[in-house]
């Protein structure tokens, strides 16, 4: 039998109302002063108060940095590690979605080995954090309260870089999907296909074992079932639950199994033209998905009959054919557009569509596909999606 490597949390309280335990949480991990890593939306509207009510009521003293920005950049880590020094936390708390998670994973690694975010770039290991981070996301798509990634661009190159190591993995998770009620339907929709892409890349990655499939199969289920209904139907607890479940299993799928080529294109278009990670994975899903279809049938069949895009007695070819077409269908209903529809111009696209190529190859996502593309491809598959 492989042998099976497999990263994740210590502890996860999922299910409705688990944030009123953060405090119980923190005792038993034996932590008692946190700093708050959060957004400005989360602070202005109340939210956050989901977590520092049960603080206060347990005398537990905390800070908050909240100036994040929605694609975390070097410049933003800097400024939260020097946060940092102004007292001596024991932990931080990260809340909000992806992108205040990826913050705080970033800061505890730069604030362990000082220099610069870039020196932290995969191929290098960032195995040390300064101090833990408790992960508590409020939308359900990108997986990183349980993942061993963070995503940093370099403001003065463009580029979305790959963070990759234990230092990112939080050391607990709390996955209450009652905080996500009030996401609107566009964040609802594009992390939703975030996490289905998550656990899609997982289910046929060149890294898949019997243990990350396990975990993706259930998460394509449960995203596949209730995508459109927590869209359509933002206050159902059915759908917002399933959707939150599904988007942690995915995201401790591709953590253990690594994504691949929709996340590799993926990252230069957040870069370069400021599109959020959820919705440039979901611009991307169908034609990469077409690309590398017949190099790994038998599991987009599969993931095709488990998403619910196919019958369970469709042959392999039907099955994947109804993948392809499925996702296409699913982003006119969600409003997906293409990176045309979205204000890219085509001079921009096109003047930047070699470099992108060459910076999702750099990091290492491409190889994990199961058609592996060259450059050209990659280019090929840019022009494609520009729509």
């Amino acid at each position: 039998m492989e042998i099976i490597s497999f990263q994740s949390p210590r502890i996860m309280e999922i299910g409705g109302g688990t944030v009123a335990k953060v405090a119980t949480l923190l005792a038993r991990l034996g932590l008692s002063h946190p700093l708050i890593v959060s957004d400005p939306f989360m602070v202005s509207s109340g939210l956050i108060e989901h977590l520092t009510g049960p603080l206060t009521e347990a005398g537990i003293k905390f800070g908050i940095f909240s100036d994040t920005i929605p694609e975390p950049t070097d410049t933003i880590i800097d400024n939260g590690v020097a946060r940092m020094t102004e007292s001596k936390y024991d932990c931080l708390i990260a809340f909000g979605g992806g992108s205040p998670i990826d913050t705080a994973k970033a800061m505890v690694i730069l604030a362990a080995g000082g220099g610069k975010m870039r020196d932290y770039k995969v191929p290098a290991v960032a195995d040390v954090a300064a101090v833990p981070v408790i992960a508590i996301p409020t939308t359900a798509g990108t997986g990183s309260e349980c993942t061993r990634f963070t995503i940093i661009t370099d403001h003065e190159h463009d580029e979305k870089m790959l963070i990759a190591g234990l230092g990112a993995l939080p050391l607990a998770a709390i996955v209450d999907y009652e905080l996500t009620f009030s996401v609107p339907p566009r964040i609802t929709a594009d992390t939703g296909v975030d996490s289905f892409t998550h656990a899609l890349e997982a289910f046929v990655s060149r890294r898949a074992t019997p243990f990350s499939d396990a975990l993706a199969i259930s998460a394509m289920c449960l995203i596949g079932a209730n995508l459109r209904k927590a869209f359509h139907e933002p206050k159902s607890a059915e759908a917002r639950a399933a959707m939150m479940l599904g988007a942690t299993q995915a995201g401790l799928a591709f953590s253990n199994a690594s994504v691949a080529l929709v996340h590799g294109m993926s990252r230069p278009i957040g870069a370069h033209f400021h599109v959020p990670h959820g919705l440039s994975n979901a611009m991307l899903l169908p034609a990469i998905t077409r690309f590398s279809l017949n190099a790994a049938l038998p599991r987009y069949a599969e993931a095709s009959r488990l998403a619910g895009f196919a019958a369970a007695d469709d042959a392999d070819q039907l099955a994947g054919a109804k993948l392809v077409s499925g996702l296409d269908e699913l982003n006119a209903e969600l409003g997906v557009p293409t990176p045309s529809k979205f204000g890219i111009s085509a001079a921009d696209w096109h003047a930047k569509k070699s470099l992108m190529a060459e910076q999702a190859l750099a990091s290492g996502s491409p190889g994990n596909n199961p058609r592996v593309p060259t450059h050209a491809e990659i280019v090929e598959l840019y022009d494609i999606v520009y729509g």
